[in-house]
């Protein structure tokens, strides 16, 4: 039961026609640095029951068969105050200690909300709506220094760190709306000087959705970048289905990474291994053949993963750092659902999961840590 984030990932793109599957390709590129897996579902799909099995049908720990399978980077989301109890400081800081008890580099992802934040929903957290300017920045620089610095006290340093979730449209609505940026830089700035001031050497990633729009990652960076907000790295949501054409996706980063001169990382991407649903909720994304050229099976979701991570390892100058996949552990497990709120909610991604409806590790796993 994965997220029904029909918010979450919002309306499809208008897609140009599809470049050819990668299984036509002879030639594979070079192995990307972050072959990474975000798993933020997993600790409440463990406490409701859930089991993962690896590709021989042995059932294991999860982390444990994504590390083994090649997975070398973990993203958790941190929201402030979750109905749940779940996604929290208290949560990513245990998380943090099995993530680097396996060897794996951590990435935290902030979305400065007390649940989803993405370009459909910038939301403040309950507690900080009636703060003044002035306060929301501090809130912003205490909440990103007080999770960081729980992760340094125990010995979990995070590699990475994300200072808002698919920003294009801002945070912290509507303070930091991206229509006015003079306060969005100013949040982000909160942000990242908390990061700088914790973990000096972990690279700051700014996110955006729509990975094959050049026009929206020109314009926000370009404001950005004018304003002084510090960043490593570029952080790109790629998700086919909606996001435009592998073309596009190529021109984009290529583009983008040569323009800042800074390197890139997808961080969220996914896409169908079926048409299937297994639990009550309709799949986000639905149908035999979502992206022209790649059928919604396990070797359609693996071609589709060896055409994202070729993308990626052809942009000029090593910029480009590797891939993540968007919750593939968020199998159907009933009491893991979506919303925070509702202990009743499903799970619209399932079908997305690097775990098939018999909780067993897909080829696509293979393909994301090799």
């Amino acid at each position: 039961m994965k997220r029904t984030i029909a918010a979450l990932l919002c309306g499809a793109a208008l897609m140009l026609p599809a470049l050819p599957p990668p299984a036509q390709a002879t030639t594979r590129l070079a192995t990307l640095s972050v072959r990474g897996a975000d798993v933020s579902s997993l600790p409440k799909s463990e406490a409701f029951g859930g089991s993962w099995y690896d590709a021989w049908g042995n059932r294991r720990d999860a982390l444990t068969i994504l590390r083994d399978s090649g997975v070398n980077m973990i993203r958790l989301k941190v929201w402030v105050n979750p109905a749940d109890g779940y996604n929290n400081k208290s949560r990513v800081l245990t998380m943090a200690r099995r993530v680097k008890a396996l060897g794996m580099g951590l990435l935290v992802d902030f979305h400065y909300s007390d649940a989803w934040a993405d370009p459909g929903k910038q939301y403040k957290p309950a507690a900080w709506t009636s703060y003044s300017f002035t306060r929301l920045r501090q809130a912003v620089y205490d909440h990103t220094y007080d999770v960081l610095n729980g992760l340094r006290s125990q010995g979990t340093a995070a590699d990475m760190v994300q200072v808002g979730n698919e920003i294009s449209g801002g945070m912290l609505w509507e303070d930091g709306r991206s229509s006015n940026w003079a306060n969005l830089s100013q949040l982000l700035i909160s942000g990242t000087s908390a990061v700088r001031n914790v973990f000096p050497s972990a690279k700051i990633i700014l996110h955006l959705p729509d990975g094959g729009d050049n026009g929206l990652y020109r314009w926000w960076f370009d404001n950005a970048t004018s304003r002084g907000v510090p960043f490593d790295v570029i952080g790109f949501s790629y998700y086919p289905v909606w996001h435009g054409t592998l073309a596009a996706f190529r021109t984009n980063i290529n583009d983008i990474t040569a323009r800042y001169r800074k390197p890139a990382l997808v961080v969220e991407t996914a896409y169908p291994f079926t048409a299937g649903n297994d639990d009550f909720l309709t799949n986000v994304v639905g149908g035999n053949e979502p992206f022209p050229g790649y059928p919604a099976t396990p070797t359609g979701q693996t071609n589709l993963l060896r055409a994202v991570k070729d993308v990626v390892a052809a942009v000029p100058n090593g910029r480009g750092l590797g891939v993540i996949w968007w919750e593939p552990t968020w199998t159907a497990v009933r009491g893991s659902g979506w919303d925070p709120a509702d202990p009743n909610s499903g799970n619209a991604w399932e079908n997305q999961a690097l775990f098939d409806f018999n909780d067993r590790a897909l080829p696509a796993l293979a393909e994301l840590g090799r």
